[in-house]
């Protein structure tokens, strides 16, 4: 079973359809119990990391999520689902992250992306730098779509699992042992 985590703010119901389309058994969890018995968690997120952390802080996910990434199970997180996985972003202030990967989920620079639209919106290809079991099946320079104006910078480069450009490179997924 595939605990897909439901803190109100995410977009649960695509991610869901996905994860069923694709054979997974899906269950809609909302506290840290229903993460107990899972194969994987998958956190999606829609919106702003502050507004994440904190709707997610109210069910006491937070922690729920850092005890099941100690268990090594999969753990996959979507969009600000990702971020939010990271030590912090600044995009209102500065907001403490779960601090599962280390680094700074931080705004598209306008002036580094030259005239660029700022939220990336649009199709954007991935560009594979190692290999890794979220990315089976998906081929280097596979086009995916994009609505974000954040993105992670990692300390550490070597979890980058792929990246975009978009008038400059962005870590666009990463991996470290079993979060994705």
């Amino acid at each position: 079973m595939i605990a897909l985590l439901d803190y109100g703010a995410g977009n649960v119901r695509s991610v869901q359809k996905a994860l069923e389309v694709a054979g997974g058994e899906v269950s809609l969890v909302a506290s840290p119990a229903g993460m107990r018995d899972a194969a994987a968690v998958v956190l999606p997120g829609v919106g702003a990391f502050d507004d994440c952390v904190n709707a997610m802080e109210k069910q006491e996910l937070l922690e729920g999520v850092r005890e099941f990434i100690r268990t090594g199970r999969p753990f996959l997180g979507i969009c600000v689902g990702m971020q939010i996985l990271f030590s912090e972003s600044i995009e209102f202030g500065r907001v403490r992250g779960l601090d599962i990967l280390k680094g700074t989920v931080v705004r598209f620079d306008p002036e580094v992306l030259r005239g660029k639209k700022i939220p990336h919106m649009g199709w954007n290809q991935l560009h594979i730098q190692r290999p890794s079991p979220h990315l089976a099946g998906i081929e280097d320079g596979a086009s995916v779509y994009f609505v974000h104006s954040y993105s992670p910078v990692p300390d550490d480069p070597a979890i980058i699992a792929t990246t975009t450009d978009y008038g400059m490179t962005f870590a666009s997924s990463v991996r470290s042992r079993n979060v994705f």
